[in-house]
């Protein structure tokens, strides 16, 4: 009996992980009817994570033609949305191309900010945290690169 149970249960065993394998690699098919949305949060002060949020962005624009996308930046990320920030001339290219870019204005008013020392491009919001949590409750995906 014992024997039985083992050999049934390897039998099984083997037809899940058979049934596994056999699974589809291809992606599921988005539903066409549905407009992708996306908000992406910058609140690092690291320029290559500014140019990883950005080429994100600019894949999510390439991959999902139709794609809603907002960039909020807030705290130590705010710097990315300076005047004279590294990243200022592809800031202006994405918000130009559609893209929605915003800055927390609790933060600017932390750092003494004012839209003089922002890129001109961007737009402003009361909260970056509250823009994100209503964005997600919009149905938007979230992502932090």
């Amino acid at each position: 009996m014992k024997f039985m149970n083992k050999l049934m249960g390897a039998v099984l065993g083997g037809a899940m992980v058979l049934g596994a394998i056999a699974l589809p690699t291809t992606a599921v098919a988005r539903d066409a009817a549905v407009t992708p949305k996306v908000v992406i949060q910058v609140s690092d002060s690291d320029p290559a994570y500014w140019n990883l949020a950005l080429n994100n962005t600019k894949n999510v624009q390439k991959d999902l033609k139709d794609a809603v996308i907002e960039i909020v930046a807030y705290g130590p990320g705010i710097g990315m949305l300076k005047a004279d920030s590294v990243v200022t001339s592809r800031i202006s290219e994405m918000a130009d191309s559609g893209i929605k870019i915003v800055a927390c204005q609790n933060t600017m008013r932390g750092q003494k900010l004012t839209k003089d020392d922002m890129n001109s491009s961007i737009g402003y919001v009361p909260s970056g945290v509250v823009e994100i949590m209503d964005r997600q409750m919009d149905g938007y995906a979230y992502i932090r690169p």
